[in-house]
């Protein structure tokens, strides 16, 4: 996994007054339309028992951290991923906060269907010869996460798709909600489980780091300190919490 830079860029409509915050916002784990390779964005679907297994593994693995406060869309998948994540953990009788803006991206007409037949209608829009030749593209972080979202949109046959624009709004709303949330409790620490092109896109624009660009795997950790008015992003897409937990599971630690 590449290294995680540590840029910073300022944030002004949350209340730079008031304590640090971290975030650590969480890929949910594999789910039934991962697993068929199915378009998932509003649309919804239940965890596997491998997504089961990678979501206690990060429980496991963010075990030590005192969490003060938890956040999902309204998607199942996300609801579900952390109801593992704390039950792994130990963490009972927990609230969490709901807000549509953590959601996955919308892909419009394309949502259902399979990846790849999306992947063929984006290609032409972005110069490329076919759907393998985005997929290569975007596992070499090559492929940049604001034009993919905004050919997905051009190409979606409803024009129903969010662009880049839409989806950067809401998350980063979601984001200054919480970090004002947290700040007027006092509390430190926010677990959030939310989806992968939604994460992108959420924090694009707030760090310099080329991985932001790579598609995150299930249960990826983004994590985001809030200091002084700004945004840092510590790690990008880091899998460390995952395998910490594997360790500790393969040691029987349950």
């Amino acid at each position: 996994m590449i290294a995680a830079s540590a840029s910073c860029f300022a944030e002004k409509n949350v209340n730079t007054s008031e304590g640090d915050v971290t975030l650590y916002f969480a890929r949910h784990g594999k789910t039934l339309f991962n697993s068929f390779d199915r378009v998932q964005g509003w649309a919804d679907s239940p965890l596997t028992e491998e997504g089961i297994r990678v979501a206690k593994y990060l429980g496991e693995g963010l075990r030590h951290i005192p969490f003060d406060r938890f956040y999902t869309s309204d998607a199942g998948r996300q609801r579900e991923t952390l109801a593992v994540i704390l039950k792994q953990a130990g963490i009972v009788n927990y609230h969490n906060t709901e807000l549509t803006g953590l959601r996955e991206a919308f892909f419009g007409g394309f949502e259902g269907g399979f990846n790849a037949e999306m992947a063929n209608a984006i290609a032409p829009i972005l110069g490329l010869k076919d759907g393998a030749a985005i997929f290569q593209k975007m596992k070499a972080a090559g492929l940049d996460v604001k034009a993919l979202q905004d050919a997905l949109a051009e190409a979606d046959p409803k024009r129903m798709a969010e662009n880049y624009q839409q989806v950067k709004t809401r998350t980063r709303a979601a984001l200054a909600q919480m970090v004002t949330e947290v700040q007027a409790s006092g509390a430190k620490n926010i677990l959030a489980v939310s989806s992968g092109t939604a994460m992108q896109i959420m924090v694009a624009e707030l760090t310099d780091n080329p991985a932001k660009n790579k598609p995150l795997a299930n249960a990826a950790v983004v994590k985001i300190v809030y200091h002084n008015g700004q945004y840092s992003v510590q790690e990008m897409g880091e899998m460390k919490y995952v395998e910490a937990g594997k360790r500790a599971f393969s040691q029987n630690i349950q």
